[in-house]
């Protein structure tokens, strides 16, 4: 594990959902460092030493919903366009006028569209797990009400629409939950070839049902685990959750810029085992159109959905050396 340099500092800022917070470590040019569900700024605490080290002031946030952030009350509060704009926020409180920005998971669409948004902001943009893919096409609700399986499972996109319920399902057992979302979409965890596809919700039962029950990842040790939980454990899912519910208005948002493609330089690292690369594959495919920019692109063999966490001194090496490469 790399050794930090600098002692980490958490600071709260001002945003316009109320506050971010904020976890900063080393100086130089700024990276802005964004996280997906079900996570925190913990997600990158491997990266933040190895990017202090190299020469740049690294800040992991929490995204609005999450931690310490504001938690808005109103659904509609954690559309994309209110997240860029904390993106911003935090840039300009820094005392930055320019930030590369890094994302995964859902934090990856965070970055692309903050890219996308405020170009005169994002100078670079590094995408992990979820590749780039423009607006466009119908309603997400209906494509995602699209992909049920047999016997009227749910993806778990359209479960997660209705407010309370996968809460009800979650909150219950908050540890035990993310325990097994976290080891359904790791490498040396997830369900073998012919299993039951854990992104699946069988008619009247619970995405749990088809997490493994077995030891956690490799990654994921028991302190980190009670991290994680314990700041859900506090905050509860609802506004993690409102992240998901906000695709339609997202997709009326940024209507104007269907089809955009993202032009700063970028970087795109996806896991080989993870059905978030396999998926979209096609969107890895249209880069060249949808990602002129593209400095860096890499597929980690064998890596699951959390390669920050389950290959961090290879996604360091990566995003340093893309760093590096970016121009001053």
């Amino acid at each position: 594990m790399t050794q930090p340099t600098t002692d980490l500092t958490h600071r709260l800022v001002s945003s316009p959902g109320g506050r971010i917070h904020l976890v900063e470590q080393g100086t130089g040019p700024l990276v802005l460092l964004v996280h997906g569900f079900p996570e925190s700024w913990y997600s990158w605490r491997h990266q933040l030493p190895a990017l202090a080290a190299a020469g740049y002031r690294a800040v992991a946030i929490d995204v609005r919903g999450y931690g310490r952030s504001s938690k808005p009350d109103a659904t509609d509060a954690y559309r994309m366009l209110e997240l860029v704009a904390d993106n911003a926020a935090v840039v300009s409180a820094l005392g930055e006028r320019q930030a590369v920005i890094v994302g995964h998971d859902w934090g990856s669409a965070i970055a692309a569209d903050s890219a996308l948004i405020r170009p005169d902001v994002f100078r670079a943009v590094g995408l992990l797990s979820v590749p780039y893919a423009p607006r466009g096409g119908p309603r997400p609700s209906e494509i995602f009400a699209q992909l049920g399986g047999p016997e009227g499972e749910e993806f778990y996109v359209t479960y997660f629409q209705e407010p309370g319920r996968a809460e009800a399902e979650i909150e219950p057992d908050v540890r035990g939950w993310l325990a097994g979302f976290y080891a359904a979409l790791s490498a040396d965890t997830m369900p073998g070839p012919g299993a039951p596809d854990p992104h699946f919700v069988t008619a009247g039962g619970r995405l749990r049902d088809r997490f493994p029950t077995g030891p956690l990842p490799a990654w994921l040790g028991e302190n980190d685990l009670d991290v994680y939980a314990g700041e859900f454990e506090r905050t509860g899912m609802t506004g993690p959750l409102n992240r998901y519910r906000n695709m339609d208005r997202d997709w009326e948002d940024l209507a104007g810029y269907d089809g955009a493609a993202l032009t700063q330089p970028s970087l795109f690292l996806g896991g080989g085992l993870d059905a978030s690369t396999t998926w979209m594959a096609d969107a890895i495919e249209a880069y060249p159109t949808t990602l002129p920019g593209l400095v860096s692109c890499h597929i980690l063999d064998g890596c699951g959905h959390w390669l920050q966490q389950e290959r961090p001194a290879e996604t360091n090496r990566l995003l340093t050396d893309w760093l590096t490469s970016l121009p001053s």
